[in-house]
């Protein structure tokens, strides 16, 4: 199983990549890296200037400057949207099972379980239940409820949500769409590179029926169809403002 299904919270279903394995391990070693990195210019600065004697008597201060690497993961992941360094690098994030961005809670079940994927295990145990697990999980991820999916654009610019109509004389057949956010477009779009992607022409269908319903439109349009009007009408609509 190379993808994942997330229903999002208009209840539509949408599938997305998982991050592979290999993907994971590269990331994670990206991060080793400048883990080592940070390493090695904290014990020059330490010793180098301070000497073997100022670290001895001041234990505390040794303390301080490893919490970074303790925090780095946790941290990271908060602050960067469920990313780290490597992370960003190999285009992987960290996401909710339920396709929500994670909570801190779940941030920290998956840092506290890095005891048992890596630290107790030497990585083994991350190692296996990612290569065997149907979503790519180590434990952390089984525990928390998270996994890690590809970020990388499936598709250029021209399949963004912004898709300028070329007719001068365009007549916009649902000027209601004005009222959705980029966010509901964005997600409508996504909705047609998936029915595209996968042929599951039921996501039209739930995507559609959502749409009428929230903007009180009626159309007898197919409805993948009525997706690519609703889009080229907030375009053409948005692109007058």
């Amino acid at each position: 199983m190379n993808t994942i299904k997330i229903t999002t919270s208009q209840n539509i279903e949408l599938e997305y990549d998982l991050a592979g394995l290999g993907e994971r391990i590269v990331g994670r070693i990206i991060d080793m890296l400048i883990v080592v990195a940070y390493i090695v210019l904290l014990f020059a600065i330490l010793y180098g200037f301070a000497g073997d004697t100022f670290i001895d008597r001041n234990l505390w201060v040794l303390i301080f400057f490893i919490l970074p690497i303790v925090f780095y993961d946790l941290v990271s992941e908060i602050l960067m949207n469920g990313q780290s360094v490597g992370k960003r690098v190999m285009n992987i994030k960290v996401v909710s099972i339920d396709g929500a961005r994670p909570t801190l809670g779940q941030y920290l079940i998956r840092w506290l379980f890095r005891l048992v994927d890596f630290t107790l295990t030497s990585g083994l145990c991350a190692l296996i239940s990612v290569a065997v697990s149907a979503r790519k999980q180590r434990v952390g991820d089984m525990v928390a409820a998270t996994t890690l999916i590809r970020t990388t654009a499936r598709t250029n610019i021209e399949d963004t949500i912004y898709t300028p109509t070329s007719i001068a004389n365009y007549t916009v057949s649902f000027p209601e769409v004005i009222h959705l956010s980029d966010r509901d477009i964005q997600l409508v779009k996504e909705v047609i590179l998936n029915v595209n992607k996968t042929g599951n022409s039921v996501l039209a269908y739930q995507a559609a029926d959502k749409i009428k319903q929230t903007l009180r439109v009626q159309s007898e349009l197919e409805p993948l169809y009525f997706l690519h009007v609703l889009m080229a009408d907030y375009n053409h609509l948005t692109s007058k403002l």
